[in-house]
């Protein structure tokens, strides 16, 4: 079980274990300690579960997909880094991924 580190709304750091064959979004829900919407329930349709990636792991991560993309050319916040949680799966590979939950929309 992986451990990843979470900057919640707040600006506090959280360390927390993620499940493995579980989307970050699903993670992140489970805790109350995070206040992620995701409206649409991980189909990628909605946005409200936008993170910040805040180190390069790139090759780790599953790959920016077209609806993804697509959603985030419109999110009014997006940066480098910027990812849906419903789409990035948890895997060994993300030991030690530091991430942000972005601002509400």
């Amino acid at each position: 079980m992986p451990k990843i580190f979470v900057i919640s709304r707040d600006g506090r750091e959280h360390q927390i274990d993620a499940t493995e064959g579980y989307s970050l979004m699903e993670v992140l829900r489970a805790r109350d300690d995070f206040d992620i919407v995701a409206a649409c329930g991980g189909c990628a349709s909605c946005a409200t579960c936008h993170i910040y990636v805040l180190e390069d792991l790139n090759e780790s991560l599953s790959p920016v997909g077209d609806d993804e993309e697509s959603l985030l050319s419109i999110v009014n916040d997006r940066r480098e880094g910027s990812r849906l949680s419903c789409q990035v799966m948890v895997t060994p590979d993300i030991e030690g991924l530091r991430l942000e939950i972005a601002p509400e929309e």
